[in-house]
């Protein structure tokens, strides 16, 4: 459960918080609430994407008991950038761009590690998806060893079309997948790459695998057929370091 200080309780409360700026990670709504002032919020809603979440008012009355006129915001620690901005002057800087798309990653402390491990790797970027995705939190940020606070991180409306936008700017599509034949040191990671890690019980997503370059795997030796994502994810990182250096 997140602290009451990361937390917005009523409408004309959350569209202030919108308006002045601040980083919405999502927002629970009463399912049958109706007025013009939850009709304004949601014009805000659809105008920033903000992933909003239909609960009844039980759901919402066990966060909390203040009056929250039916709808509760959450706030992200830090704000999240837009990949579109970031991806122009990395090519400026003369830098060949590196970043990271997390698939349906759930568990903050996994992607506390990989953000750890980007950040010392010098990954530029993180993208996640809005929906069935992990948030910023304070696990999250404990974890990364603070990485979480200076990484930039992407969060997006469509992760299918922020990949087809990355393969449009000229990066190399890698897919880690159980299901590839090729090993992950087999690919060219010298030219401008993105990564893109599934969760570890169903993967990436089909409608995303089909628009990756390459598929890789790393090579299983022992029983346990599977490595944690985020080790997964340390290993493909690295092979990109190694290549580059």
């Amino acid at each position: 459960m997140k602290n009451s200080k990361d937390m917005i309780f009523g409408i004309r409360a959350i569209i202030e918080a919108i308006e002045s700026g601040k980083t919405i990670d999502k927002i629970l709504l009463k399912k049958d609430i109706q007025s013009d002032l939850s009709r304004e919020l949601f014009n805000y809603i659809q105008k920033d994407s903000i992933p909003v979440q239909r609960v009844p008012l039980e759901t919402i009355n066990r966060i909390t008991r203040k009056n929250h006129q039916g709808a509760i915001a959450f706030l992200s620690p830090v704000p999240y950038q837009q990949i579109e901005t970031i991806l122009p002057t990395i090519y400026e800087e003369g830098r060949l761009p590196f970043v990271v798309v997390l698939d349906g990653i759930t568990d903050v402390r996994n992607f506390g590690a990989i953000a750890r491990t980007c950040e010392c790797a010098g990954v530029d970027a993180i993208i996640i998806p809005q929906k069935r995705s992990v948030s910023i939190t304070a696990d999250a940020i404990k974890t990364s060893a603070g990485a979480l606070m200076t990484l930039p991180i992407c969060k997006v409306a469509s992760l299918k079309k922020t990949i087809e936008f990355l393969k449009d700017s000229g990066l190399n599509i890698v897919a880690a997948s159980e299901k590839a034949t090729q090993s992950y040191t087999a690919v060219d990671y010298s030219q401008p790459t993105a990564i893109i890690m599934g969760s570890e019980d169903v993967g990436i997503s089909p409608e995303n695998l089909k628009l990756c370059n390459d598929m890789v795997a790393i090579p299983i030796l022992g029983k346990v057929q599977s490595l944690n994502v985020s080790v997964a994810a340390g290993i493909l990182i690295y092979e990109c370091v190694k290549q580059r250096q």
